[in-house]
């Protein structure tokens, strides 16, 4: 039972990284904006999307999602600042979210890993 349920937090959790590579491929220029509002190329969002992308395979793959749990949380925690701002409480939802999955990440690093969900390793 632990492994199913790893495996649908997993799952449940690569689902928003893989929405935010969705998001950045099919229509990059807010992230493009976002990231020029804090003197930022907007070719980051490139790089930006292929690590969501990575994170979201990953997280459902590895068979230890330590390190990807951990860049993911880092990811997450690094993003929100571009969300730090206080008159727009959509905004501050996202920062807030954001560190939300962060926690959630370093939890799932913390667990011992569980192997490969379809190897019963």
């Amino acid at each position: 039972m632990d492994r199913a349920i790893d495996l649908v937090g997993r799952i449940l959790i690569a689902a928003l990284f893989l929405g935010g590579a969705a998001q950045k491929l099919s229509d990059p220029d807010p992230v493009r904006l976002l990231l020029a509002g804090w003197g930022l190329p907007g070719l980051l969002v490139w790089p930006a999307a292929a690590l969501n992308a990575g994170l979201a395979a990953m997280l459902v793959i590895a068979r230890d999602p330590k390190p990807w749990a951990l860049l993911g949380a880092a990811y997450c925690g690094i993003t929100s600042f571009f969300h730090l701002i206080p008159e727009d409480p959509w905004q501050m939802t996202i920062f807030v979210k954001n560190w939300a999955i962060a926690g959630g990440l370093m939890v799932l690093a913390s667990r011992p890993a569980p192997g490969r969900w379809w190897s019963g390793r």
